[in-house]
């Protein structure tokens, strides 16, 4: 290729792309649209095209070594003021008195709209832009991609079979990769993008579909007819109906000759750890252990300290297995895991180290399984191996996905949903809370402690950072409260990589009514349960995404007092969901169709995928793809197309199949 040197192929490279394929499903994060014209008395923000007159001569001035071109255009609205910086040269492509037409983004000065560097716009189109790749200018990148295009019908064939292109309405894909970097107009882009994202999400399906085919050989374990039950009974409440069916679910897999693999999802509150207790003890009183993964010291401990409490009065012998214990400790611990002397085990990602066996592993837990890498749960799985057997395998997820979008996203995984909060929970009001409001919002605060209940105050970083002079630090925010609005009161701090005595003694605190404020990270957002807490606040609230803002809500609402979520961030449509609703399912649905669900078939885990899947949040499609995949599973009459789905799934994706990325 033209311009392609050693050091840009090194560029390339870098960022994955080896192959002119590759570099053709290298789509554009979004595009310009030079098409459409914005008068300019309605061009108040964005990205607009504008097309006027520019009636007097530019202006040229300079300060502390900066240049600034300012010109006025206008046309029949109005007027609209532009700015250049630094590129004085403009002074020339503004011909006084001729029509010129202008794309740029608007901003504000002096309560007026400006259209800030603005490009000369000769051939109205729709302009690509990509993600930048270091070393290759914007500009160079395009060129690259208009000469892989000239060579696409060669390196990029047909992928679909005529036949199912037809039936889903799709068009070739030849033409939907010229259409997703140049397109003609936006039907043509919209029909490329769909075509693309269709193919994504239907190989995936078929690489799921053969791992599936693929799944190991399980340990039948005997479990009475009425195991269920009987854990219920021993449980200090009643099981919702959720909870009931669910562990139904997990007991007939239990049985199964085929490892159970089951993600439990369901909205923060709804007892899911109960449930994973009732895997656990079923699975310890059929002879076999079981090991619980979460990932934080916080959360493992307090599955421990639960567990002792409802699981050893059954007989089941529990142990911690964390980082952060003694040598001798860890040596006794390591111990109790081989020889069987503990029944259950819980703990962090030293469950997976090296030196760690187990006598009989039958079962294995992930809670918050969204925020282990995929080789962690992989390793815990094959600790369990024996026998070429492989332990049963349960999912925890508190972050819930729409039901529909589950079933597709975890193709290799049945699916439970608790979709049933146990009685007494009080949905939390949530609010977006401007800074002039602070004092007024630590006010409300001070009289729900002098009313006996208690709060958090979660700031993204620990301590203060140059770099993100805006960012609240939990350090200086403690600092601060203690020290003005919150000085009477009882106020703790922690973060992640405080030493684990020292933060397991800040929560015992909280959580023991010792303190009234609690100032941390976002370590508190799982698997801290203090009822008693009815504040949350959340400060730079834009800073998090919509599944973390609902999980951190969660810490508030546990118990029987009304409870409230401040969000300290300007007003934002984003946000303004958390203020609409409680349902944790419809928020995940919101923060996927604006954030992207990661590289499934990888162990990226956020951002948009190569080849542009759920594109502008198309839930439909996704749910059309799947059903073909399903179609093309169980029609005889469609056999050869299903080969030929499947053996570009597998070129495709063959090497990523024992690593899938269930995120």
């Amino acid at each position: 290729m033209r311009g392609v040197g050693p050091a840009r192929l090194e560029s390339l490279r870098a960022v994955g792309i080896v192959s002119l394929r590759d570099l053709l499903y290298c789509l554009p994060v979004r595009y310009e649209d030079r098409t459409r014209i914005t008068p300019c008395a309605q061009a108040t923000g964005g990205e607009v095209m504008v097309m006027g007159v520019v009636n007097e001569a530019p202006k040229l001035s300079r300060y502390n070594g900066l240049t600034r071109v300012t010109a006025t255009l206008t046309d029949d609205s109005g007027k609209l003021l532009l700015v250049w910086y630094n590129q004085p040269w403009v002074m020339q492509q503004l011909p006084v008195g001729q029509s010129v037409m202008l794309f740029g983004r608007i901003g504000i000065s002096r309560n007026r709209p400006v259209m800030q560097n603005g490009q000369r716009v000769s051939d109205p189109s729709i302009q690509p832009v990509y993600r930048a790749v270091k070393g290759i200018p914007a500009k160079s990148f395009r060129m690259m991609m208009e000469q892989a295009l000239e060579q696409v019908d060669d390196c990029c064939p047909e992928t679909l079979p005529n036949g199912l292109r037809l039936r889903h309405s799709l068009c070739e894909l030849n033409f939907a990769l010229r259409e997703a970097h140049f397109p003609a107009n936006l039907e043509n882009l919209k029909a490329a993008r769909r075509r693309l994202a269709f193919e994504q999400m239907l190989m995936y399906q078929a690489a799921l579909g053969l791992m599936r085919n693929h799944k190991e050989d399980g340990m039948p374990l005997q479990l009475a007819e009425d195991a269920p039950e009987a854990f219920w009974r021993t449980m200090p409440f009643p099981p919702t109906g959720a909870q009931r069916r669910v562990l139904k679910e997990i007991a007939d897999d239990l049985r199964g000759t085929r490892a159970m693999s089951r993600l439990v999802q369901g909205d923060v509150g709804c007892g899911k750890t109960a449930l994973a207790f009732g895997a656990i003890a079923m699975t310890c009183k059929a002879g076999y252990q079981a090991a619980m993964m979460a990932p934080t010291e916080i959360l493992a401990r307090q599955h421990y300290e639960s567990a002792k409490a409802m699981l050893e009065p059954m007989g089941i012998r529990c142990g911690l297995l964390i980082g952060s214990l003694k040598a001798k400790e860890k040596r006794m611990a390591h111990a109790a895991c081989a020889d069987g002397s503990w029944n259950a085990v819980f703990g962090t990602h030293a469950l997976i180290s090296e030196g760690v066996a187990y006598e009989k592993l039958g079962l294995v837990v992930t809670d918050e399984q969204h925020r282990f890498g995929v080789r962690q749960r992989s390793t815990l799985q094959e600790k369990g191996a024996s026998d070429a057997k492989a332990p049963h395998v349960l999912v925890m997820s508190a972050t819930p996905i729409p039901r529909t979008l589950a079933l597709i996203l975890y193709g290799d995984l049945d699916v439970s949903v608790v979709d049933e909060l146990p009685p007494g929970r009080t949905p939390v009001k949530t609010r977006i809370v401007p800074d002039g409001k602070r004092e007024d919002m630590y006010g409300f605060l001070r009289g729900e402690v002098a009313n006996g209940r208690q709060g958090y105050v979660v700031c993204p970083l620990v301590e203060d950072s140059e770099m993100l002079e805006d960012v609240r630090s939990a350090q200086a925010t403690y600092d601060e409260l203690v020290s003005g609005v919150l000085y009477s009161l009882r106020v703790g701090l922690t973060w992640g990589a405080q030493p684990a005595e020292e933060k397991a003694q800040v929560l015992a605190d909280f959580a023991a009514g010792r303190l009234d404020v609690l100032v941390s990270t976002t370590v508190i957002e799982v698997g801290v349960n203090v009822p008693n807490a009815s504040v949350m606040i959340i400060e730079n609230a834009e800073r998090y995404g919509l599944s973390q803002l609902h999980q951190l809500r969660g810490r508030v609402g546990r118990g029987t007092a009304e409870s409230w979520c401040f969000l300290l961030a300007g007003e934002n449509e984003r946000l303004r969901i958390l203020t609409e609703t409680n349902d944790g399912f419809l928020v995940a649905q919101k923060d996927l169709e604006l954030r992207g669900p990661g590289d499934l078939m990888g162990t990226r885990q956020s951002g948009e995928m190569l080849a542009g899947f759920l594109l502008d949040g198309d839930v439909k499609l996704l749910e059309e793809a799947a059903n073909c995949m399903k179609r093309l599973r169980s029609d005889e009459t469609l056999r050869e197309e299903r080969q030929t789905v499947e053996s570009v799934a597998l070129a495709n994706y063959g090497d990523k199949l024992a690593q899938v990325a269930l995120n």
